[in-house]
């Protein structure tokens, strides 16, 4: 086993013998994200194009006179709004870096890649990147506005942390 994940320490700090610890409730994951953008028509346009390839579904709805375009799919929502100014993205400024989609296989991350340079999306080639773990397969590309986005496969340690979370 490559770690222990702080899975001992974490039941410790979970414990039942803590009542406030205990009435704690777990994260089941991300329930929405909303991203500024500069111009919603070009943006739509984009991540139209994106989602569809990542299989989320498009309402739309406004909230206080704004327009938004919401993405989702069975696990979460990506919503898409007008940015209130127009500084442009930084991914090292404080804030978002970037935002990574998790699929299932390196197969699945290759077929995303081609299908998003099908739809005229310019991504990195998906491939190995060792240096951050040993089966890390990915690829990558950005937004209009330069928020940058990745596509990862699950990779072992996720699926051992997940697996072993009780151990």
């Amino acid at each position: 086993m490559r770690g222990s994940y702080g899975l001992a320490a974490n039941r410790r700090a979970n414990s039942n013998d803590d009542p406030v610890m205990a009435a704690m409730a777990e994260i089941l994951g991300i329930d929405h994200i909303y991203i500024a953008v500069s111009n919603l028509p070009r943006s739509e346009e984009f991540y139209d194009s994106v989602m569809s390839v990542l299989g989320f579904r498009k309402n739309s709805f406004t909230i206080g006179e704004e327009p938004h375009i919401n993405y989702f799919n069975r696990q979460f929502g990506f919503v898409i709004r007008p940015a209130r100014s127009k500084t442009p993205h930084d991914s090292y400024a404080p804030g978002l870096h970037h935002f990574c989609f998790r699929v299932e296989t390196e197969q699945h991350v290759s077929a995303i890649g081609a299908q998003l340079r099908i739809n005229g999306i310019e991504t990195s080639d998906p491939q190995l990147y060792p240096e951050y773990a040993p089966d890390y397969f990915a690829c990558f590309f950005s937004d209009p506005d330069g928020i940058r986005f990745e596509v990862t496969n699950y990779r072992a340690e996720r699926r051992e942390r997940h697996d072993r979370w009780n151990d």
